[in-house]
Formats: C-alpha cells, sequence, structure tokens
C-alpha cells in the first residue's frame, strides 16, 4: 500500500508539474505600490474665517495618497483588476483626508474585470462627479486652492458656515460601476450605488458621467441623483454635508440632483477650462456654479489662474448667496514625479469677511 501510495503521489507530483509548465506565460498578476506626497506652507484665510493661520498642510495641489493596484492577464482580453489606496495628511501622518472621518482605504477599495467590453468595479470607486471636476480645471483636483474644487466638495466650517455644492462626496462605498470602451475619444462610466438600508430599496446613488479628448479638444458632462452620504455611515437622512451654521429654515434635504458639462480647448500658447453646473434638491434649495481657468506655458511650468462663482437661493438659506473664488498660480516642473509650486486665492461670500491665502510647497509623485 506505502509502494502503490508514493506510486500514486510521484504521478501527481509530475502530472502537476507538467500543468505548470504548460500554463500560459500571461496568467501572472503584476502588484504595483504607488502614491503620491503633497505638502505646502503658508498661511490660510477662508471666507468668514476670523483671521489667517499659518500652516503647513497636506494637499496643496493634489491629496496625498498611497496604495497598491495590480492586474492579472486572464487571457482572451480579459484581465481581473483590484486598487487599495489610501488618502493620507502627510503634514501629521495620520490617515484619511480630514482629521476624522475617512476610512483606512477610503480613495480606492474595489476589485473588478476589464476586457474589450469595457471596464466592472466592484466596490469603493470613484463618484461620477469626480473625474469631470478635477480634469476640467486648471488646478486639478486640488482640495485646497482650486476654486471649482472648493465651491463643489469642501465645507467651509468657519464663519460663512458655507456647506459644498455636491453632496455624496468624490467617491461612493458600495459601488457597481461599468466604464464603456473607448470610441474615438468619447467614454462613459455608469454609477450605481447600494444604500444597504434594510426595507428600504430606494435609497441609493445613481449617476454617470462622459468624457471626450480629441486633440486639443476635450469634453465632459455629468449627472446624479443622491440620496446617500460618503463614506459611510454619515446620517443617510441628510445629504448635505452640515456646516456649522444650519440652512436658515432649519430644512433638512434628503436628495440631491446634480449636473454639470464642461470643456477645456489647448491652443498651445495657453489652455482654456470653463464648467456651468447646477444642484436642485428635495428642498428650496438651488446653486449655480460657473468656473473659467487657463493654463499658459512658461518657463519650465505653467502659469495657472482660475475663478468660481456659486449662486445659491432658496427658501433654506433665506436671501439670495453669492461666492466668488480666485486662485493664481505657478507649477514649475524639477522633473517628471516632482514639482514646485506658490499660489494665491481669494475668497467672498456675501456678508461675510474675505479671505485672503497663500501656499508653496512640492510634490512628489512614486
Amino acid at each position: 500500500m506505502q509502494t502503490k501510495s508514493k506510486k500514486a503521489a510521484r504521478i501527481l507530483l509530475a502530472a502537476g508539474l507538467a500543468a505548470a509548465a504548460a500554463a500560459p506565460a500571461f496568467a501572472q498578476t503584476n502588484v504595483t505600490v504607488s502614491g503620491l506626497v503633497d505638502t505646502f506652507a503658508g498661511s490660510m484665510r477662508m471666507a468668514g474665517d476670523a483671521s489667517s493661520t499659518a500652516v503647513v498642510n497636506s494637499g496643496g495641489m493634489t491629496t496625498s495618497w498611497f496604495g497598491f493596484k495590480g492586474t492579472e492577464d486572464l487571457g482572451s482580453g480579459l484581465k481581473a483588476k483590484f486598487a487599495l489606496t489610501s488618502f493620507i495628511q502627510a503634514d501629521t501622518g495620520r490617515q484619511g483626508r480630514f482629521p476624522a472621518g475617512d476610512t483606512l482605504f477610503s480613495r480606492d477599495a474595489n476589485v473588478g474585470l476589464t476586457g474589450d467590453f469595457g471596464a466592472i468595479s466592484i466596490g469603493r470607486d470613484l463618484a461620477p462627479n469626480f473625474l469631470p471636476t478635477i480634469l476640467f480645471n486648471p488646478f486639478g483636483d486640488s482640495f485646497n486652492f482650486a476654486p471649482l474644487i472648493l465651491h463643489a466638495d469642501v465645507p467651509l466650517f468657519g464663519g460663512a458656515g458655507w456647506t459644498n455644492s455636491l453632496a455624496g462626496d468624490t467617491g461612493w462605498s458600495n459601488e457597481l460601476l461599468y466604464t464603456t470602451p473607448n470610441f474615438g475619444g468619447l467614454q462613459a462610466n455608469i454609477h450605481y450605488q447600494f444604500g444597504e438600508v434594510a426595507g428600504d430599496n430606494s435609497k441609493h446613488n445613481i449617476g454617470a458621467n462622459a468624457l471626450y479628448f480629441n486633440g486639443p479638444i476635450a469634453l465632459t458632462a455629468f449627472y446624479h441623483n443622491v440620496k446617500v452620504n460618503n463614506p459611510l455611515p454619515a446620517p443617510l437622512n441628510n445629504v448635505q454635508p452640515a456646516g456649522n451654521i444650519p440652512f436658515a429654515s432649519g430644512a433638512v434635504a434628503t436628495r440631491q440632483t446634480a449636473w454639470m458639462v464642461g470643456g477645456s480647448y489647448d491652443f498651445t500658447v495657453a489652455k482654456a477650462f470653463a464648467t456651468y453646473g447646477k444642484t436642485s434638491h428635495d428642498i428650496d434649495l438651488s446653486d449655480k456654479t460657473l468656473q473659467l481657468g487657463v493654463s499658459v506655458p512658461a518657463g519650465g511650468g505653467k502659469v495657472l489662474a482660475s475663478w468660481a462663482q456659486t449662486k445659491r437661493d432658496g427658501a433654506a438659506v433665506g436671501a439670495d448667496l453669492k461666492r466668488n473664488t480666485t486662485a493664481i498660480g505657478y507649477d514649475y516642473d524639477m522633473s517628471k514625479r516632482t514639482d514646485l509650486y506658490g499660489i494665491v486665492m481669494n475668497d467672498r461670500i456675501t456678508n461675510r469677511e474675505s479671505g485672503n491665502s497663500f501656499g508653496v510647497g512640492v510634490r512628489h509623485r512614486f
């Protein structure tokens, strides 16, 4: 019996070695560790703040992050993919974008498949608004100095009590995301987030965006219908992130619809940007946001300028409000992975003290 067992083991071992030798070369998983560290020093005073604050902060041009991404070639044009990436505050070493609230992998936590059909992702991934807003303003995804991003995504917790226009965050948890193939420069993303509320199948987020790139011209649009805040567990019955001053009427919005269109054109000597969008709610509250910007190559870097204006009206806020934010900066490329930047910004809100900010920083990609 022992001899037969050894013989069987040898046969299984030989079969396993033969199968391994015959396995196609494409059955490999490639995992990369990558990220970005961005820190600046300066002075910050947003509209409504009582005074300026001298700071060393993270994310002057891009929110710092690190993590893991990988793909496996499954053959016949099909690949598996995953991403686990985390925001970090490079000035303190804390995880997340804020002192508290973000989960460990709040930037990405998803797995999916790509192929000729496009791509499918399951988990925490981008919201519909993210790519259209960061790609169509000259300051990209700066959550400190990009006027469009500040208006869309960053609440003010100082004296202004200004809530950000877009609900639902820039990333959605519990999401199914489908990305179409590229059709001559046109690509679309369809987003669906499960609310995971027992007995309430209507508690979900849906959205879509489209991006078109063809030579010097680029166009975009997005739409979303949001009923769930992110990252969970934010209050499910309030889609408007809370500032420190509630809406005048005390009303609470439980649903938001939003849309935006935008475009850019590269004239070589300068690249121009423009976006316009609107948010509406199930209470009397709406925002209309216009953004204009330009990026001009100069001396090994780029001069950047952007202005955004949001008009907020409705019974929820009482008298109409207006916010104007202007930023001007210079971003110098030291290499393909490292750049230095300097930015000045002015922020104004109706019946609030205006604020002036500036920052000088370095950004490194790895």
